[in-house]
């Protein structure tokens, strides 16, 4: 996996990067997020990970720091799926779905939403979502849950 010098590390990469860590683990200090980002290569001082923590809106609660929940941005993926999803296809790790025309990303942002731990990544066209898993049984097994979804 590419892991940028902390030198060359934007702003954006690195919100993302703190939110990841976060969805994993419960970080309750700034050293904890700093360690963690560490791991991953990256360093970042104190007065940066306060402006993160503010400009992401972080909540520090007693589990620690929190995301704060968003309302989700549209319908549901069950909702999108039943009405856009035309077919599933499985090539190796990728599994390639079919819209109707205007409809991919629609189905690609609920799927990304839904944040299915099998879901590495989305890349939607016109009508057209890739769906990267991490392997091929998991691409078949994120198939057969989007399947469900449609009954």
């Amino acid at each position: 996996m590419f892991q940028p010098a902390a030198s060359t590390m934007n702003k954006s990469y690195r919100h993302g990067q703190i939110l990841k860590v976060l969805r994993a683990r419960r970080v309750h200090t700034q050293q904890e997020l700093a360690d963690a980002l560490g791991a991953l290569g990256f360093e970042a001082t104190q007065v940066t990970l306060s402006r993160d923590i503010r400009e992401l809106g972080l909540v520090k609660t007693t589990q620690g720091y929190r995301v704060p929940s968003i309302a989700p941005h549209g319908p549901d993926l069950t909702t999108v799926a039943r009405e856009f999803l035309l077919d599933v296809r499985v090539a190796q790790h990728t599994l390639v779905l079919n819209t109707p025309p205007a409809h991919a990303s629609s189905l690609a942002e609920a799927l990304d939403q839904a944040e299915w731990p099998e879901v590495v990544g989305t890349i939607a066209g016109d009508n057209t979502v890739l769906v990267v898993a991490s392997d091929a049984k998991t691409a078949q097994a994120l198939r057969d849950r989007l399947l469900a979804l449609l009954s």
